[in-house]
């Protein structure tokens, strides 16, 4: 990205945050998060429900546990469960979600997770998922839900990036954790949820369609867990959004404990892709100095927050927020979708 590209958005960004003071009525808000330690107070629970937002989506680790011990486990759940507050915002709201690895039960895992079945029902006890659910009886937590308004409706296709990932490459001569497996080599999804994945974009009317990942799928140089670690799975996703012909597509993630927006042009789209990461709703990269991500728009957020999504069905456009204590705007970014 030049510099002069660069000045813009910040001026951008400064003028959006200057002027989006006023109230704008929205015609469908959802809000979601991830990485949240039930061990601390949760003080944004009410500072999310003062945006009113009809739907939560969790991100990932929504609890830290660590752990093939599932009465362990459970207990964690419940533990989170005894935040008043969250209590109070989660009986209040349609929640969905999927799992990262730290409620996963290990840490950066994935397919090799000795117990990850028996983990798989506690998570989806935990976000209240009824017996009779297809996911119950279905390896992955991996689901779909439409949301209808008077305007238009909101697919949200969550995805599981644990239950099938294959195994990542450790980074050789490097500081950074993890560098891409050799071309072709490895998954993110599994092929069941590919093709899962594929019909739920081919078939989907939706006006906007919200593709839920534990992780980020853009920015990878980091060096931890990404899609990046597989480059042939991110150019599979792309070649899949782009000829499924789903309207509205956009990325969610979270994990790494910043929340950030990332963007990039894909060849056959009329908009671009953004990549919205919002981490760290209890505890957050506070000794973060800077990392290169070239897709990046605005600047890292490095303190606890929360994301927002506020739809606009005739303007086609989706103004998203990065929200923190208080309910301060810390950042925003709109995107028009024709």
């Amino acid at each position: 990205m030049s510099q002069k590209h660069s000045l813009f958005i910040v001026v951008f960004f400064v003028f959006q945050n200057f002027w989006g003071q006023q109230q704008q009525q929205e015609d469908f808000i959802l809000s979601f998060g991830s990485c949240n330690k039930q061990t601390l107070e949760n003080v944004l629970w009410k500072e999310i429900a003062k945006n009113k937002p009809a739907v939560w989506v969790w991100g990932g680790d929504v609890v830290y546990a660590d752990t093939d011990d599932m009465a362990k486990l459970e207990k964690d759940y419940q533990q989170q469960w005894q935040q008043k507050d969250y209590k109070e915002f989660a009986n209040s709201v349609t929640v969905l979600g999927t799992w990262d690895d730290h409620d996963y039960g290990l840490n950066d895992g994935g397919e090799e997770f000795s117990v990850k079945k028996e983990s798989q029902q506690l998570f989806l006890d935990f976000i209240k998922v009824p017996k009779e659910d297809p996911r119950r009886k279905r390896e992955g937590v991996y689901h779909s839900q439409v949301f209808t308004t008077p305007k238009g409706n909101v697919k949200v296709i969550v995805l599981d990036t644990r239950y099938f990932r294959t195994s990542l490459t450790k980074a050789v001569n490097s500081s950074k954790r993890y560098q891409p497996n050799s071309y072709g080599k490895g998954t993110v999804l599994g092929e069941k949820q590919w093709a899962w994945l594929q019909e739920e974009l081919t078939n989907s009317k939706a006006d906007f369609n919200l593709i839920i990942s534990s992780v980020q799928l853009l920015s990878y140089h980091h060096g931890f867990e990404s899609w990046g670690n597989f480059p042939h799975e991110v150019d599979k996703f792309k070649e899949l959004i782009k000829n499924s012909n789903a309207k509205g597509i956009i990325v969610l993630s979270g994990d790494r404990h910043i929340s950030e927006f990332s963007l990039t042009p894909i060849e056959g789209m009329s908009y671009p892709l953004v990549d919205f990461t919002s981490s760290g709703l209890t505890h957050v990269y506070s000794s973060y100095s800077g990392e290169y991500n070239p897709y990046r728009l605005g600047t890292v957020v490095s303190e606890i927050s929360f994301g927002l999504l506020k739809f606009d069905f005739d303007q086609k456009k989706v103004r998203f927020q990065i929200r923190g204590k208080n309910n301060v705007l810390l950042q925003e970014y709109t995107q028009v979708y024709n």
